[in-house]
């Protein structure tokens, strides 16, 4: 059965999870037309109100995972197993077709530059009445009308005139805002956020993730947020989700992830996200290299950069297991190792 949502309160003050919206059951994903399986064994769910965070390295899986969700996987890739529900309707395995009328009616997306996502030679007022006339089905003048309500609900001043420009007349946390507008314009019951204040800057970014928590909070939507930056998970997210090479290593409340990890990847993802020790001039990294993409290896895949691992890491295939406190972790020495004594090791690494 897919994970329940966490019955702990939602850390950043958000409302209480409801039913699940989203639900991820054994998700397999294989690219280069399927000889190589880049995301495996993946499940999870999203509950209404909810913001669960997904973080990783670059080539974790993580965009794959979301591009899944979406029904978008690029030329190539293709969903080999499991299963992905909305609200308890199974969406493996739809057509084309199909998904498009999932996406933008119950599912919304952000993604990081919402420029490549409009179009340059309409006005974005325009592009957003077509998404209200094709989906919802409204007139012309309703629609623009709409569109209007929509874009001063994002916070956009003067939302007549922005509704008039073109997306290169406008700001790059306008055409967020715009590109949010559009996404809950037809009040999805999912909202996935790929890097979606990752170009801003740093105050236009805690508007986008301001907008982000109000729209959450105002339609009970269920929120998929993927970022690099863990200050923004820490700020948005109740729960965590953390990917290594192609599979979840950790699910747990966001509050507790980041502070006592229980998987040794989450907690060298923590120390290098510090400044490091500028007295030394150094900065923390995780030693090595990630596995690549389709590699087979015989246990935990962050064996060979875990300062704690042992010869049963590598006895057989690890499962991600749920802990005394509800949590799950991928790790066959979780409850013997300490991970608060971590960050005096450096970037030491163990052979195996």
């Amino acid at each position: 059965m897919p994970h329940s949502p966490s019955s702990d309160p939602a850390t950043p003050g958000g409302p209480a999870p409801g039913p699940v919206a989203l639900s991820v059951e054994g998700l397999g994903v294989t690219v280069s037309s399927g000889r190589l399986t880049a995301v495996r064994d993946v499940s999870f769910t999203v509950a209404r109100g909810e913001a669960v965070g997904l973080v990783g390295e670059s080539g974790s899986g993580k965009t794959l995972i979301c591009r899944s969700v979406l029904g978008l996987l690029p030329p190539g890739c293709a969903v080999s197993e499991g299963e992905i529900a909305l609200a308890g309707e199974t969406l493996t395995g739809r057509s084309r077709r199909e998904w498009e009328r999932v996406r933008g009616t119950r599912v919304g997306a952000v993604f990081q530059d919402p420029a490549s996502y409009l179009n340059p030679s309409l006005t974005v007022g325009r592009q957003l009445a077509e998404v209200l006339r094709v989906k919802l089905g409204l007139d012309r003048p309703r629609a623009g009308e709409r569109a209007v309500e929509l874009f001063a609900a994002v916070g956009l001043h003067d939302p007549a005139e922005v509704a008039r420009r073109h997306p290169h007349e406008l700001s790059g946390g306008m055409l967020q805002r715009v590109l949010i507008a559009i996404a809950v314009a037809c009040a999805p019951d999912l909202l996935v956020a790929d890097e979606a204040t990752t170009a801003l800057d740093v105050v236009v970014q805690a508007e986008v993730l301001e907008l982000l928590a109000r729209m959450r909070a105002e339609h009970d939507l269920a929120l998929l947020l993927v970022s690099h930056d863990l200050a923004v998970i820490a700020e948005v997210c109740d729960r965590v989700l953390v990917a290594y090479a192609g599979e979840l290593v950790e699910d747990g409340p966001a509050e507790r992830v980041l502070t006592e990890p229980l998987h040794p990847y989450t907690e060298a993802l923590l120390r290098v996200a510090t400044v490091g020790d500028w007295e030394r001039r150094e900065l923390e990294v995780i030693p090595g290299a990630p596995p690549e993409v389709g590699a087979r290896l015989p246990g935990c895949r962050f064996a060979d950069r875990c300062a704690f691992a042992a010869p049963e890491c590598l006895s057989g295939p690890v499962p991600l297991r749920e802990t005394a406190d509800g949590r799950r972790v991928r790790c066959v020495r979780s409850e013997e190792i300490d991970l608060s004594r971590a960050g005096a090791r450096g970037t030491r690494e163990v052979a195996v």
